[in-house]
């Protein structure tokens, strides 16, 4: 560790260092070894930029795929040139106004900050998805991991089933970019089904039997070829191995199950995937996971802008609203970073077709939990823009990238944004290169 780190880390650490640990003289000798290693625990932590390793965070990402409307979510300027037929409605936030078609979140805006002057420099669905989910730009050269990844990695606490998981994926779920397939996400459809791949089809003896051939067989002749020169008589194939079938087994799998909820709660949070993958999602924080993504597509509403929201915000509404009511009622809120956003927001212009085209220049994104200020909006779009095409920001107040809306959620969850981790072939890269956005966050 350099020197620069290890001063970070005293520093960081100083209450522990200095006053738990070196205090009990008397206990040296048991002492000694409980500061060497929570010493390496700390090491390894400021390594990592793990800012507070006691208080492991969590991340819920609601992906609304397809770029939802500002105008009709979280930014309506009803009544304007540009405003469309929504009307907009009052929330528990003095001041702050919604959608008329997102009444139930508008009931727990006091647990949230908005942020609705988010900027991208990608108009395009593929590359604004890869934008928004790795705080990077695409680059031909390097495929970046995604927060949940990042994550995963900075905290190697695993538990029976998947720390990283996409419920419902899209296009592009989420993955381990340079950090690693192993960092990929674990991906299910609707949790109203089955978990895939889960139960054997032979009896519990003969899979037994075939474990055991694929452990002395098949894993000691690939050693044999390729391992010679490590020091482990494991392969990673084992390790994945033996990880599945420690999930097939698990109890922890009961969390996907969300039949095992109340009518009345599976009713709250609306009969859709979307609905019962954000419950879903609820239920695995509880039991270790650390980052669940749940995908609601169909946002591309080029044509029929306000039916189409209609229709989405009525998947939307009753699953956002819920989820924030259940993590705060079962005390998850504070170790759980909420985020609810798309890839773009929609044009101020509505088009011949009744609909809006793909708008980067100022849209929203809804942060919750996890060190984020509650009751909170920062930023906005011009109700009245001049929609100079040299100038598009002109139309944004206070501006934000999304590599600021990434840096501001890592920040959040204990890590570090500035660290820079190594790719496979040694290139060192930051974890995000935007800045927190100090304004939304609890100091």
């Amino acid at each position: 560790m350099n020197e620069q780190n290890q001063t970070r880390l005293c520093d960081r650490s100083a209450h522990l260092s200095r006053r738990t640990l070196l205090g009990g003289g008397a206990m040296a000798g048991c002492g000694s070894l409980m500061m060497s290693s929570l010493a390496r625990s700390l090491a390894r932590a400021d390594e990592l930029g793990v800012t507070d390793p006691a208080k492991p965070r969590n991340v819920i990402l609601l992906w609304l795929e397809g770029g939802p409307s500002q105008y009709e979510t979280f930014d309506p300027h009803a009544g304007t040139k540009y405003g469309g037929d929504v009307k907009a409605i009052d929330t528990t936030v003095k001041g702050l106004q919604l959608s008329e078609l997102l009444p139930q979140t508008a009931e727990q805006m006091h647990l949230t900050s908005l942020v609705r002057s988010v900027t991208s420099k990608e108009g395009d669905h593929e590359r604004a998805i890869y934008n928004v989910k790795t705080g990077f730009r695409p680059d031909p050269t390097l495929q970046h991991p995604s927060v949940g990844a990042i994550l995963c990695q900075a905290d190697d606490k695993g538990g029976d089933i998947p720390r990283h998981i996409s419920i419902v994926p899209g296009q592009q779920p989420a993955r381990g970019g340079y950090l690693g397939a192993a960092y990929d996400a674990f991906k299910i459809d609707d949790p109203a089904g089955p978990v895939p791949d889960i139960k054997t089809k032979v009896d519990d003896e003969r899979f037994q039997k075939r474990l055991d051939d694929l452990y002395n067989v098949a894993e000691s002749e690939f050693r044999r070829g390729r391992l010679a020169k490590m020091e482990t008589d494991r392969t990673l194939h084992q390790t994945a191995t033996k990880s599945a079938v420690r999930m097939m087994s698990s109890e922890q799998l009961d969390a996907f199950d969300v039949s095992q909820e109340s009518k009345s709660t599976l009713a709250e949070f609306g009969d859709s995937a979307f609905g019962r993958g954000c419950l879903a999602a609820s239920r695995l924080i509880e039991v270790g996971a650390r980052c669940i993504e749940v995908t609601l597509g169909g946002w591309d509403s080029h044509a029929a802008n306000h039916s189409l929201h209609e229709s989405r915000c009525g998947i939307l509404d009753p699953a956002l609203a819920s989820l924030l009511k259940r993590l705060e009622e079962r005390d998850l809120l504070d170790s759980t970073l909420l985020v609810c956003g798309g890839e773009f927001g929609r044009t101020p212009k509505i088009n011949p077709a009744a609909g809006r085209d793909h708008w980067p220049h100022g849209f929203s994104v809804l942060l919750a939990g996890a060190g984020i200020r509650r009751g909170s909006v920062f930023g906005g779009t011009s109700p009245d823009p001049k929609l100079d095409p040299d100038k598009p920001l002109d139309d944004v107040d206070l501006p934000v990238t999304v590599a600021d809306i990434h840096a501001t959620v890592i920040s959040s969850l204990g890590l570090e944004p500035e660290i820079e981790l190594q790719t496979p072939i040694g290139r060192p890269m930051k974890r995000s290169e935007g800045q927190p956005i100090a304004a939304i966050m609890d100091t």
